[in-house]
């Protein structure tokens, strides 16, 4: 087959960087879905627990806990304290 600029390359290029792209821009797609669907595995089951007043002043206490544990964690390993 002749290519009219005689070099493989330049024949297929445009073509391959164009397909290139569109493959990179379905990967932020991706990652939004992925982790909606990591969070609304982890969020269905504790639903039911808030219909109760007792489990879900219990709940939101544990998730509370959780991110200042989290947060003062960080914090320490990163050397970010105030003093």
């Amino acid at each position: 087959m002749y290519y009219p600029s005689g070099h493989l390359r330049t024949y297929f290029y445009p073509t391959i960087m164009q397909d290139f792209f569109q493959n990179v821009s379905r990967y932020p797609r991706y990652l939004i879905t992925f982790s909606l669907g990591v969070l609304y595995t982890f969020v269905k089951p504790l639903i039911p627990l808030f219909e109760r007043p007792t489990t879900a002043v219990a709940l939101v206490g544990l998730m509370v806990a959780s991110f200042a544990f989290l947060t003062f964690t960080l914090r320490a390993m990163l050397g970010l304290n105030a003093g």
